[in-house]
Parts: C-alpha cells; structure tokens; sequence
C-alpha cells in the first residue's frame, strides 16, 4: 500500500506541503509532527503575536507520550503542578473521595500547568525543528482545484498560498467548517457555563487566610466539591504559589457572538451560597476572573472536504467539554495521527490519507467526548452522602494508554485497503 518509510525522515522528504490554520494545540501538534514525517509545513496564525492569557491546562498521558517523545517533558514537567491527588468534597465540605495522582500512568505522564506557557514551550519547539510559522495573517477563505490536485487559502490581502492539504485548526469558532460543511453549523448552548481565574497566591492573600491557606502551605494540591448541578475544582502550583480555580454551574443564556466575558465576584460567590465555607473564600481571591459560556455542537457528519484536501482538526472538529480534560490532548492526536498517514499514502494519495485519517479518529474522539459529559453528570447528580471510586475521575486504559502514532502505523494499510476497496463511510455514533 505505501512506500518504505522512516519514522523520523528529513524535512521536506516527502513532496508533500500542509498549510496549518491557527498555531494553537492542535496546529502545533500537526505541524511538530508533519515536519518530522518529513512534510513541508506553514502556519498561519491569525494574531501578530503570541499572548500570556488563559489559565490551567490538563493533558492526559496519551498526550504525555507524544510530547516525550519530542523530548519535551524536561522543559514542560517543572512549569506544570505536582500534587498528590483529588481531594472530593460534597457541597457541605465533608471529604468524600481521594483519588490519589499516579505518575507515571500506562508508561506516560500526565500535565497540569498553565495553558499559555505549555503552548510556548509547543511554540517554540515548532520553530525549532523549522516550522514556518507566519503571525498575524488572517485565512479569509479556502479552495480545492482537482486537476491540479491542491487546495489553499486566501489571505486577508489577497495572497494565494497553495498546497496539497490545508489543515483549519481554527478552533471553536472555525470558519472552515461552514466551507466543508456546506452550510452554517451553529452552536448551542450545553445548559453549562463556567466562571475559572488564575492568580498569585501570596499577593493575594491566599497563604494569609485560615479558610485558603491549605492550598498554598504544603506544596501543591487538588481541590474539588460537588452539588446539585455545580461542581467546583480548584488547585495550586509552582509549589503553591499559584491558584487555579473553575466552577461548573446550570446557565441557559442565549447564545452570543462571543462566549467568553469577565466575571463579577458577586456573581460567582452566589453560586456557593450555603456551601462549605472555604469554596466562597477561594472563590473571591481572585482578582479576576472569566465567564465562560459552555457551546457544544453535534458531532459533524465530516471533518474532510468532497475533494478530500481540505480538514478540520481539535476543537475546530470536535469541540470538549472541560470534563473531559481532553481537548488539547485529542487535538495533538488528531495531528499526530495525520502525519503517518501523509507519510504512508504518500503524494499521490492525499485524499486517501485523509479519509484514512478520518476512519482512525472520529470513534475515539466520539468515546473521549461522551466520557466528559458523564464525569460531568454523575457530580452534578451526587447526593451529599455518596462516597466511593465511582466518584473518581475516570482513567481508563482504553484512553490513555493509547499511543497515537503508533497505532496509526498500525491499522493504516487495512483502513486504506477498505476504503480504496468498498468506499468510504463513518462509523456510526452512538
């Protein structure tokens, strides 16, 4: 089915050029390792420059793998937080679960840090293997030509830019998916919003009162409470100089161009009215903080253009819950997963590659998803008294032993062969 290969190949080896859409996770994931199966890579990011906003960021070990793989988890590991496990509370303040941390898990780790500088570090190792990454230049629409066998974007200012695959990892807001679509796929409201903060510990207060210092007197620790549809985690880090708190709750708001706000204090500390005490103190720490209105969309019936040259990836693809706490994590696959299979089909066979892709994928992602809105259901639906491991937050093999790249290897030449052979169709969702 392909040709002899190396895991690692030259740069540029393979003919094969991908422009990548957006230089977040999941552009960046596909862009380490389409240059290290030896494609040709650009990126185009929207912003002029990168930005410190955002707070945690939770990748699981199925990620981990990956990013030690690129020799990374040197430079990532000492910016993340160490704590020793969950400790679950019910609304009242009464321990109700710990769930201890186990690192390594299935062979990998996992990482808690703040998303801006784990993306740095993602940044700049990009450019160090030469990824081309272009800021500030804004994709203002798409396009395919079969005879020639390419697609590519049209920048704001009229630059054409060719390839033989485009790659939108535009994020939730995607304007590729209404060009591989065909029409407007709009979100909707999960009935969720969440307010999350990020902030320093000791300037604010946080070591100097009784009802908070827990969180920063003993190195880093993991917070959590449960109650009628509302759940609250907050953690530390940097050996308890930093907080990081989010807090899950019910929220119908009409859905506007934006999703994300500031928060109000008032706001959030109401939310907790009538629980343990410690949530409200924390809570109003923060000097800041950011409403975040909770989209989902239906899963798509494709990621892929008609022409196949064209693709949507991470969020862009299959938006996660905050539950799932493995949005970032499914993006980098997503990228990983694409790179064989470039590889492998070869330039010839784009299309084939990335339908290929897209067999591989969209199950597991479907599974990843629905596993994020069960952990986030069975808190919400708690009663004060339940106790036990079913509270846990689920870690199951299937998940995060998995290893991406390896498992695309694997399966690829039997994927193609059907695909070439009976056509190509979705499993179907359950």
């Amino acid at each position: 089915m392909h040709a002899n290969f190396e895991r690692i190949a030259p740069a540029g080896s393979t003919g094969i050029k991908v422009v990548i859409v957006g230089a977040g996770y999941g552009g960046l994931g596909c862009a380490i390792e389409c240059i290290r199966k030896g494609h040709d890579v650009v990126v185009l990011e929207k912003f002029s420059e990168l930005k410190i906003q955002g707070d945690i960021l939770s990748l699981g070990p199925n990620a981990g793998r990956i990013l030690a793989r690129w020799g990374l988890h040197d430079k990532i590991w000492p910016i993340c937080g160490h704590h020793p496990g969950l400790n679950l509370h019910n609304y009242k303040g009464e321990k109700i679960r710990f769930q201890a941390s186990v690192q390594p898990l299935f062979g990998a780790y996992s990482y808690n840090g703040h998303r801006a500088e784990i993306h740095q570090v993602l940044f700049d190792h990009a450019v160090s293997l030469g990824v081309r990454i272009r800021m500030g230049q804004e994709v203002v629409s798409y396009w395919e030509n079969d005879e020639r066998k390419s697609s590519g974007v049209v920048l704001r200012g009229g630059e054409y830019i060719e390839a033989d695959l485009v790659v939108a990892a535009d994020g939730v807001r995607s304007q590729a998916r209404r060009y591989i679509l065909g029409y407007n796929d709009k979100p909707k409201t999960s009935g969720y919003a969440l307010y999350r903060a990020w902030f320093d510990a000791a300037e604010n207060g946080v070591d100097k009162d009784p009802l908070t210092n827990y969180l920063c007197t003993d190195g880093d620790v993991f917070y959590g409470w449960i109650g009628q549809d509302v759940h609250m985690l907050a953690s530390s880090s940097r050996n308890g100089k930093t907080i990081s708190w989010v807090i899950t709750h019910k929220d119908d708001t009409d859905l506007q161009d934006t999703w994300s706000f500031p928060g109000k204090t008032e706001d959030v500390v109401k939310i907790v009215a009538g629980w343990d005490p410690r949530c409200a103190a924390i809570l109003s720490k923060a000097p800041s903080c950011i409403d975040w209105k909770l989209i989902v969309h239906d899963p798509l019936p494709t990621w892929i253009s008609k022409s196949g040259r064209v693709i949507l990836v991470g969020d862009a693809a299959h938006p996660f819950l905050p539950t799932s706490a493995q949005g970032a994590s499914q993006a980098i696959e997503d990228g990983v997963t694409l790179a064989v299979t470039l590889q492998l089909a070869g330039k010839n066979d784009v299309p084939l590659a990335v339908k290929s892709w897209e067999n591989i994928r969209y199950q597991r992602v479907r599974n990843s998803q629905l596993m994020g809105e069960s952990t986030r259901d069975k808190w919400h639906q708690a009663k004060p008294d339940d106790k036990g491991e079913h509270l846990d937050m689920p870690r199951p093999e299937w998940l995060f032993a998995f290893d991406a790249e390896a498992h695309a290897y694997s399966v690829y030449d039997g994927v193609a062969r059907e695909i070439a052979e009976k056509g190509y169709q979705l499993p179907t969702l359950p």
